[in-house]
């Protein structure tokens, strides 16, 4: 089956790329498999012209940050890391950033920052790759004020299954020349083509950040601080946190959270201190605890608590579950998914970017959960889209939302999967994700 790949590059046996980071419970089986990690783009072109014409199935992998099964080799093929392409080059003129797919979230922020400019959003973990956040449109805890990685691709080159290497968009910021097929790809799972490098959008440096730590007593009067907080200034950040995820993040962390009042945390990131003065007065408003404004240190260690509850959750759970509520819903959909949560026996530990909507729902194990469970998730999140959100708001449906998608989405479903037929008639490319 793999005959006459290694003429076109090395060719490795590698079991840790069989998995990802999705939760165990929920991650696809892998099949057998072989890895190749090509240097270049024409590499690239070489083996999918190689798989296509062989109908062998290609598995595009970054750095598998992924939640999603997204990098998985669900069927017996080749995975293409990107690991070795790891090209850097910063445009200062024109304020952008030319990176090969295997650049990391902090080796492109390093580089930025070193020529006086900044990469503001936090769109996955540090390792995660340029080319995994392109292609799961990666979000993260600035997306409020900063955006999604489509709002910094100017421009990208692909391979499609074929062989052929496409490159779409530039250095400019405005492009109405036809179809974007720059943002088709952008946010496609790598079922459509493989991002080989990317034009990066970067801002001028960052100034010093004001965070404030706030606990409430309900999570009604959180929600309604955010939401009128973001009427007078936006955020950086605007995280939430119910009591029991603050608990988890102070026992893996050793940092300790400002209060031990208050069954709703909010931990907000403004640009300027003025904003946080401001956000202090409007969270007294609605009848916060308290407000702590943080020094640096205390930042720093606000920050690795948020950071360290997945840690601590990670092996009690069966699932991270994404959806994004529009903001002023949020209450009453935590509040309903809270009671389906206890209709089926379930802990739903919470958290997440409450500014832009994007939740973090965390379902524990439980004895059972294989025969119960998705049912409960089919009830979850078709309650977020019957409020007017989404089934995924950073992770990508990838293996494990696909029939839901279908599901819910019927029309966009059919387009889509017509999409997909005509950049890839063989369907080698990541299958099984989305489709």
């Amino acid at each position: 089956m793999f005959k006459g790949l290694e003429e076109i590059c090395e060719v490795y046996k590698i079991e840790s790329y069989a998995y990802d980071e999705t939760p165990t419970p929920v991650r696809p089986k892998p099949a057998d498999f072989v890895v190749v990690k090509p240097k270049n783009t024409l590499e690239v072109s070489k083996i999918l012209k190689f798989a296509n014409e062989r109908k062998i199935p290609v598995f595009i992998r970054g750095s598998g940050t992924g939640l999603s099964g997204g990098c998985v080799p669900t069927r017996k093929g080749i995975v293409i890391s990107t690991e070795r392409m790891r090209e850097i080059e910063i445009d200062i003129a024109n304020r952008v950033a030319i990176c090969q797919a295997g650049v990391t979230l902090d080796e492109l922020s390093r580089s930025a920052e070193k020529h006086g400019l900044s990469f503001p959003p936090r769109p996955g973990a540090e390792n995660a790759t340029v080319g995994g956040m392109i292609a799961t449109n990666a979000g993260g805890v600035r997306a409020l004020k900063f955006g999604v990685m489509r709002n910094y691709v100017l421009g990208i080159e692909a391979v499609l299954p074929n062989g052929t290497i496409l490159n779409l968009g530039g250095k400019t910021l405005k492009n109405s020349s036809g179809y974007s097929l720059l943002h088709l790809i952008t946010g496609s799972e790598g079922t459509l083509a493989v991002i080989t490098k990317a034009t990066i959008r970067l801002l001028p440096p960052m100034k010093e950040m004001a965070m404030l730590a706030i606990p409430f007593r309900s999570t009604e009067d959180a929600l309604n601080f955010a939401i009128d907080t973001s009427m007078h200034v936006t955020p950086m950040a605007m995280e939430f946190l119910e009591k029991r995820a603050v608990e988890i993040g102070e026992k893996v962390s050793g940092k300790r959270w400002v209060s031990r009042e208050g069954s709703a945390h909010i931990l907000a990131i403004f640009e300027q201190e003025k904003e946080a003065e401001l956000a202090s007065e409007i969270a007294f408003n609605h009848q916060a605890i308290d407000v702590f404004l943080a020094s640096p240190r205390e930042q720093r260690d606000l920050l690795e608590l948020r950071g360290k509850i997945y840690v601590g959750l990670k092996d009690k759970i069966i699932e991270i579950l994404d959806v994004c509520i529009p903001p002023a819903k949020i209450s009453e959909y935590l509040r309903i998914s809270e009671k389906i949560a206890e209709k089926y026996g379930i802990e739903l530990i919470t958290y997440g970017h409450l500014g832009d909507g994007n939740l973090h729902q965390h379902p524990l194990l439980y004895d059972g959960w294989e025969k119960t469970y998705q049912k409960f998730k089919k009830e979850l999140l078709k309650l977020a889209v019957e409020f007017g959100g989404v089934i995924s708001g950073e992770h990508g449906i990838g293996v494990i939302k696909r029939n839901e998608f279908r599901e819910f989405y019927p029309e966009q479903f059919r387009l889509m999967l017509e999409i997909k037929k005509l950049f890839d008639p063989n369907f080698i490319l990541n299958p099984d994700r989305i489709f």
